[in-house]
């Protein structure tokens, strides 16, 4: 509702703060899976013990030598335990030697 002497004009506000965090720069993309540690990270959400069978299977045609670490490895990224798992991630992505990981299934 306008109110006297504003000539329809109102006051806006932005609703956002200002950054909280400075975004850094992705790590480069891998040339070729061939030969590749792939790490499988679920949330146990949609699906992906089915589905993380069907992209090994496809990837292992494509890519000859391409390994991979199974997503009970690391248990669920999403849920109770989720802070945990994803605090110990970089060390477990390092100790197994992981070069790239597939982070899926959710809705």
């Amino acid at each position: 509702m306008p109110t006297k002497g504003n000539d329809g004009y109102y006051e806006v506000v932005w609703p956002r703060s200002a950054r909280q965090v400075v975004s850094k720069a992705l790590a480069p993309r891998l040339k070729t899976l061939e030969g590749k540690t792939i790490a499988e990270l679920w949330d146990y959400v949609y699906r992906g013990n089915e589905v993380y069978g069907w992209l090994e299977e496809e990837l292992k045609a494509r890519f000859p030598g391409v390994r991979f670490v199974n997503w009970r490895e690391f248990g669920c990224t999403h849920g109770n335990e989720e802070r945990e798992v994803l605090a110990a991630l970089p060390h477990r992505l390092k100790e197994l030697g992981v070069d790239a990981a597939i982070s899926a299934m959710g809705c």
